[in-house]
This record gives C-alpha cells, structure tokens and sequence, in this order.
C-alpha cells in the first residue's frame, strides 16, 4: 500500500530576495488580484489655493490710517485680510460712520495685491460704488449705496455686509442697515457662518426696516 506523502510548502529555490517582490507582484497578477505599489488612502488631494498668505503684505504695511480687515474670496469662502483707512482726526460719530463704510468699500473694489492674488484671492465688488448717511426718516445707523444692494451679486453683497458689519459701520449688535439711492426701502443685514462659508449661494439674511 502507497502512503501519500504531506505537501511540503511550495519554496522558490534560487530566486534572490531583491526578486521576490515583482516575481510576487506576477503571481497575484495571475489570480486575478491586482497590486500596488504605494498606500492609496491618505484621504482627499491638497488644496492648490491655501487661502493663506505667505508673508506681510508690503503695500498694507506701508499704509497710515486707522487697521481694519476686509473680507476677500478664496475657494468658495469669505477670508479676512488687513486693510487701513483714513479718518481725520476728530470726525464726529455719524460722519465717522460713513468714512469708514466708504473707506471698507473702496477696499474691497481695489484688485487684491500680488500676494494676495498668489493666494488666491479676489474680489466681487466692482469700484464705483459710493455710500452715504440716512437722510429724511431713515435710521441713524443708515447707508445707501449708490447702488441698489439687490442688484449686486450674492458674494458682492457678503463681501459689504460681513466687511461692514465686523467694523464701527455696523449696529452695536453687528447688523447693517442698508438701502440704495432714496427713496429706496432699506432692510438690516446679517453676516452668517453660512454667509461667510458659502457667499456664491448664500444671501446674507435680512429683515425689512420700519418706516422706510
């Protein structure tokens, strides 16, 4: 009677170490499972626009006037950046309001620096654009623009809103209140998280003024 020999493991007799790895590769190749050469999970791909300047801006340094930060795109989102205006000594509260509106927009429709724009940062705000106090009725707290705010693009308007409101242009509680040229109705806008994530798509949220 034959007694059936154990298998012994297959060995790869002869075959050097430095061969192992791609005679492997071959042989789960050839049963159908497919090989890597490098680890695949290291989650999504960096960002090529790091919304993130690499040094002090030159040009905003240099500028003499009163610090404040405006809010530029980049990648979809609203971003601070420092900024200066300038208020003459002495300017009274309401007047002094409005400098400061003025000086945020004209700002914003200045093309971002060289720096900046590396970054990857614009701006939806067109130049042109004045604003001014309440006139007649309107709230002390008021600005028009020269523009009606409708009219704007959705990130143009979060770009003045959230700029406006995280300055002395804004309420003591951070709302704006904000119409175009007179007698046009004047609503109070808010500057969101969702706002300031999302400015393409989401309007800062508003509510009617009474007696405008």
């Amino acid at each position: 009677m034959t007694i059936a020999r154990p298998l012994r493991p297959l060995r790869l007799r002869g075959v050097r170490p430095w061969l192992a790895v791609p005679l492997l590769a071959v042989l789960l190749a050839g049963c159908g499972i497919r090989s890597t050469q490098v680890p695949t999970d290291f989650g999504p791909a960096p960002s090529l626009v790091p919304c993130a300047l690499s040094g002090p801006d030159i040009s905003t340094q240099s500028s003499r006037g009163v610090p404040v930060q405006v809010f530029l795109l980049c990648s979809g989102q609203l971003v601070t950046v420092d900024r200066s205006v300038r208020i003459p000594d002495g300017t009274a509260e309401a007047a002094r309001r409005v400098l400061v509106a003025q000086g945020l927009l004209d700002e914003l429709a200045e093309t971002p620096s060289a720096t900046e724009r590396q970054g990857g940062y614009t701006t939806n705000v067109r130049g042109g654009m004045t604003v001014s106090g309440p006139i007649d009725k309107d709230p002390e707290d008021t600005l028009r623009l020269s523009t009606q705010p409708e009219n704007l693009t959705s990130a143009a308007l979060a770009q003045i809103i959230c700029t406006f409101s995280d300055s002395a242009a804004a309420r003591d509680d951070g709302s704006v209140i904000l119409g175009g040229p007179a007698p046009s109705p004047l609503r109070s806008y808010e500057c969101t998280p969702e706002v300031r994530s999302a400015p393409a798509t989401k309007s800062p949220p508003s509510t009617s003024v009474d007696g405008s």
